[in-house]
């Protein structure tokens, strides 16, 4: 029964580091080497049509049919050179993953003549079969048609033997089917209100573009062992499985030595990242055993977005090259830490501006604290939705397990700039300042570089913590699209600039004058977002009370917490701001409720088919050599002796009780799931999985855990801990 194990560990153990060769020479020699970037557009594009591209860039104007057929023959010769023989419309639907249909660039005349062919109109846009793509109800599946269209912001790259092209994805009737086109539109709505508001300090700002630095982590297991784990290969995590006599207590693998196989594969991925422009950086073990961390320079978001995406994709590749497997999910092991995604978003202008970093001058400084004071009640008013985009079935089970930031949104800002926001608060609530009293708090604002200079608070606790020029976004989880959190995130800011604009200008429109204008302002969103505020333990119970005193939710499931998208309040945001409208809003909803069922409905028959096909019959095999030494030792024995062989009876009393547990549980888990499947709608199936199907998940695991302590190891049929995790 357990032959398979075994040879499995049999193989993991005999793996030796793959000499992948990694490339010679400075990065910088080959970095982006394999992407259609500006030098490579510079190289091959007339100084025109070259010049129209960047400006379409830049400022999102439209590119032509004459220019389009420029970038694509000089695009299709560029891709040849680097061996290319087909291209795709690389994008981004709502399944998570990432998509292509490749077509070849091969093509005959008339008379057959073949040529290589690619010209403007392929590259702007392609019809792709969209029928078997989520929609949320926003089509017919018998209405195929959906639409990829050029984005040009994100350069085109060489993987393998195909030229990739980042684009967007719509269906025929114009409802973004992906997760670029609003996350585009967010990040155009943050660059217009935030514009607006830097009028008021620097008339030279004329863009600002919003920043993302990802930290990727994640877990790499032998392939081997992986493929003898069906419950990892179909469900992403290990449904049953007894913690190993060592774990992570030590504290021995975080920022430890890389081992020498995973450093061969870490070596490989990375130069493969970067000759695709994915400005790796950073390397080092995790605080489990076996799981790892990587992140790169910060970028641009939506290149961001796509550079990690990119990069879950091609680790899976080089993965398989080294007889690895890449794990994702958020949750694959029981009782070790997690992997999470963290998002270091800021915003920076034209002129290389940070404007989450306190500039030189009070006045910058200024600048600095409106746009942190605004984003701080933005997240404060629209906390509900921040929840919502990071909901997902794997996250429930990392989001407060003292691993990750618990479900509960707050914001750290640190002591320091706690103590400014309250100075501000004390000093503006007199109807009016004196010349003196606002001489004194542009002196204390002018402090504030210095101040986080020396102080470098952080706390690792908090969701959402402001980390001295930027905030980091921590409880997404590792498999999930950052564009989920980063479209909600702008939006609600260039909401929440709007906002305050409007407000000072009322107030300067009454003869106030523009900087106390702004000071009585930030001085009303200080008071009004304190309660989301908190600089202390997020794991703690105390916490946990003070949140609900504060009026703070602590949404713990997915189907509630996806609610958010589709209240009144949230459908009218996104609609003013032009990022997505309520047929989509409420599409992506449906997408999201119908994903966690059905990741939970694979879970259920995966813990059915597991327990009954081979746990039990390796608790029966076990159980039955028990019963034959227990009856030798009993024919044996004298009734004097019957002390010698109860151990085996107890044991035996043991294992039937778990077996009659687990299959008593296994029929109560498929009863539960029949009638959640009976229900309609989305939202009536996702809560029912959540609240009686998923509860049963741990009841069974539970006993099975137990038969795992005492069944014959040579008779267990799945990779224990023990080995999934220490094998390298």
């Amino acid at each position: 029964m357990s032959v398979l194990r075994f040879k499995a560990l049999d193989e993991a153990l005999s793996r030796k580091p793959v000499d992948a060769q990694p490339r010679a020479g400075a990065i910088s020699d080959f970095f982006g080497e394999n992407v259609f970037n500006r030098k490579a557009m510079h190289n091959s594009l007339p100084e025109n049509v070259y010049r129209q591209v960047v400006e379409a860039m830049e400022q999102g104007t439209k590119i032509d049919r004459e220019i389009a057929d420029n970038v694509a023959s000089a695009m299709k010769a560029w891709a040849v050179t680097k061996g290319a023989t087909h291209y795709t419309h690389w994008f981004q639907p709502l399944t998570g993953l990432t998509a292509e249909k490749h077509e070849s660039f091969f093509d005959l005349k008339n008379g057959g003549t073949p040529i290589e062919k690619f010209e403007g109109d392929q590259l702007v846009q392609q019809e792709p079969d969209a029928s078997s793509f989520p929609s949320g109800g926003i089509r017919n599946t018998f209405e195929a048609r959906g639409y990829t269209a050029w984005d040009p912001t994100s350069p085109a790259f060489v993987i393998g033997r195909a030229l990739c092209i980042p684009t967007i994805f719509v269906a025929y009737t114009g409802e973004a089917l992906d997760y670029k086109t609003p996350l585009l539109k967010a990040l155009n709505a943050v660059d217009k209100a935030a514009v607006g508001i830097c009028k008021y300090f620097d008339k030279d700002i004329s863009k600002v573009t919003a920043t993302l630095g990802w930290e990727q982590e994640y877990f790499l297991i032998d392939s081997a062992l992986y493929h003898a784990r069906p419950d990892l290969a179909l469900t992403g995590r290990t449904l049953f499985g007894q913690s190993s006599s060592k774990g992570q207590q030590l504290e021995d693998h975080y920022f430890g030595s890389i081992p020498e196989r995973t450093m061969a594969f870490m070596r490989d991925f990375e130069t493969e990242a970067l000759k695709l422009g994915i400005p790796v950086k950073t390397r080092h073990n995790e605080v489990a055993p076996n799981q790892f961390e990587c992140a790169p320079v910060f970028e641009d978001a939506n290149l961001a977005v796509d550079h990690n995406q990119l990069l879950m994709d091609l680790m899976g590749k080089v993965a398989a090259r080294h007889n690895f497997k890449v794990l994702l999910h958020e949750k694959p092991f029981a009782g070790i830490n997690g992997s999470g995604k963290h998002c270091n978003w800021s915003l920076k202008t034209n002129t290389g501006i940070n404007l989450l970093s306190p500039g030189r001058t009070p006045r910058k400084t200024l600048m600095f604290l409106t746009f942190f004071i605004n984003t701080i009640k933005a997240v404060c008013d629209y906390s509900d939705l921040l929840r919502a985009s990071i909901a997902s079935a794997g996250n429930d089970h990392r989001l407060g397990a003292n691993e990750a930031p618990p479900a509960i949104i707050s914001v750290f800002i640190g002591s320091y700039l706690t103590e400014m926001l309250e100075e501000i608060e004390k000093r503006v609530q007199k109807k009016k300042m004196t010349e003196d009293e606002k001489a004194e708090l542009k002196l204390d604002i002018g402090k504030i570089p210095m101040i986080l200079l020396d102080n470098t608070d952080r706390n690792r606790t908090s969701p959402f913590a402001f980390t001295g020029d930027k905030f980091e976004f921590r409880a997404l989880g590792a498999s999930a699209n950052c564009a989920s959190a980063m479209i909600v995130l702008n939006t609600i800011v260039a909401k929440q600039l709007k906002n305050f604009e409007k407000e000072v200008d009322e107030l300067t429109a009454g003869r106030m004058k523009r900087d106390e204008a702004i000071f009585k302002t930030l001085q009303k969103y200080i008071i009004e977002s304190k309660k989301i505020r908190f600089d202390g333990n997020n794991y703690s119970e105390e916490w946990l009370k003070e949140a609900v005193k504060r009026g703070l939710s602590n949404i713990q499931s997915t189907p509630e917490a996806l609610g958010a998208f589709v209240t009144e309040k949230n459908k009218k945001l996104y609609s003013e701001m032009e990022v997505m409208s309520e047929v989509e809003l409420q599409a992506r909803y449906e997408i999201e409720m119908s994903n966690y069922k059905l990741k939970l409905e694979i879970e259920s028959r995966m813990i059915s088919d597991l327990a009954i096909n081979q746990v039990i019959p390796a608790a029966v095999n076990y159980q039955n050599s028990l019963i034959a030494n227990a009856s030798g030792l009993a024919e044996l024995l004298t009734d004097k002796n019957k002390n010698l062989y109860e151990a085996q009876l107890k044991i035996l009393e043991k294992i039937s009780s778990h077996i009659s547990a687990v299959l008593e549980s296994i029929e109560l888990m498929n009863e539960a799931s029949q009638k959640a499947n009976s229900l309609i709608g989305s939202n009536a199936k996702s809560t029912a999985y959540c609240h009686k199907v998923k509860p049963l998940f741990e009841k069974i695991r539970v006993h099975v855990d137990q038969l795992e302590l005492l069944v014959d190891n040579s008779l267990w049929p799945l990779p224990k801990y023990r080995e999934l995790l220490f094998s390298r």
